[in-house]
């Protein structure tokens, strides 16, 4: 027995030694220490041996049954190593070679064009004030002097959510909403960006959601030639220095008096062209001053406080600005149409 016991032993080791990979080392482990196994069959002859021998016998199958796992163990760990060598190998990357170049994006060009305007009306001490979107019909109607069942609201004919909620029409709420946080004290000066709905048909120059940035200037002593002034500094900001602007007469419940501003085509320098409609001049944004109404149901005082506002669309602005003749073109989201801003 102790013989094939010592047998058993040289022939496994050689097996492990030629083993060229973990299953055949898991195939050697089996056909040597499982359950039948090699070990396991000489040890079922046991009780035919004397007592004095059983002992012997045991220890020497133990001593080789844990040199067998030893070689195995050892054995796994080499092969695991050299796979591990040659995976790498296979792998290898050369880090000397130049990277892929990852492309860049960039901010849309509507978010350039309302950080411009921010960035302008901020440095001439406004502040950047925003609202809800989804707003009451007190704040986007009735508190800027369009009482309920008013003709100028089929102008801005929305998206109602109840007969006392809606999508907001315009920015302008937000105005309402901080002259009362102020309880009748000026000054009030403010800018208020925001996304805006209206139920329209989209096509070129309309869309149902779009953005807008309204301003506001409430305090003693504000007059129309301040208005004028804020709107001049705008429009060469913006357009050039070569920009002229014209006040026209308008109408908005909100102000009184009301004016549309213009400013002279860049195109035709104001002789007149297609893209002016012969007129040389481009509309551009609506302004007035604050209507009393306005400022009494905000708490103010109208006859001590006095206010200018003005509204324009920034996706008006970007088209003016760099010639894109689709609105559309801001929402579809084609790489093509955005790559081309970048680096305004």
């Amino acid at each position: 027995m102790k013989e094939r016991l010592n047998e058993i032993k040289e022939e496994a080791l050689e097996q492990i030694q030629s083993a060229v990979d973990e299953k055949t080392l898991q195939d050697v482990r089996v056909y040597f220490l499982g359950k039948k196994g090699q070990i396991t069959e000489v040890l079922k002859g046991m009780g035919k041996l004397s007592k004095e021998e059983r002992p012997v016998i045991g220890q020497l199958a133990n001593q080789i049954r844990d040199e067998i796992s030893e070689a195995l163990e050892t054995k796994k760990t080499k092969l695991e190593q050299a796979a591990l060598e040659q995976q790498l190998e296979e792998e290898a990357v050369d880090v000397t070679l130049p990277g892929r170049p990852v492309q860049a994006g960039g901010p849309h060009l509507l978010r350039k064009v309302i950080r411009e305007i921010e960035d302008l009306f901020t440095s001439m001490g406004y502040s950047v004030a925003e609202g809800p979107e989804v707003e009451t019909d007190f704040y986007n109607f009735e508190s800027l002097n369009l009482p309920k069942n008013h003709p100028a609201r089929d102008m801005q004919d929305t998206f109602f959510i109840t007969k006392e909620l809606l999508m907001r029409t315009q920015t302008s709420p937000v105005q309402a909403r901080t002259l009362r946080k102020h309880e009748g004290q000026g000054p009030v000066k403010i800018i208020c960006p925001g996304k805006v709905y209206r139920r329209d048909t989209d096509d070129a120059t309309h869309s149902h959601q779009f953005t807008q940035i309204e301003g506001l200037y409430v305090d003693e002593n504000i007059r129309m030639s301040d208005l004028k002034g804020t709107l001049n500094v705008f429009a060469k900001h913006m357009f050039g220095e070569d920009r002229a602007i014209r006040l026209r007469p308008s109408f908005f419940p909100f102000t009184e008096p009301s004016v549309e501003m213009d400013i002279s085509c860049k195109i035709c320098q104001g002789e007149g062209c297609s893209v002016c409609k012969g007129s040389g001049w481009i509309e551009i944004l609506g302004a007035g001053m604050v209507h009393p109404n306005v400022l009494e149901m905000a708490g103010f005082d109208s006859n001590q406080y006095k206010g200018f506002a003005f509204g324009m669309g920034p996706e008006r602005i970007a088209m003016l600005k760099y010639g894109v003749e689709d609105i559309r073109h801001f929402y579809t989201n084609d790489i093509r149409f955005l790559k081309q801003f970048h680096g305004v």
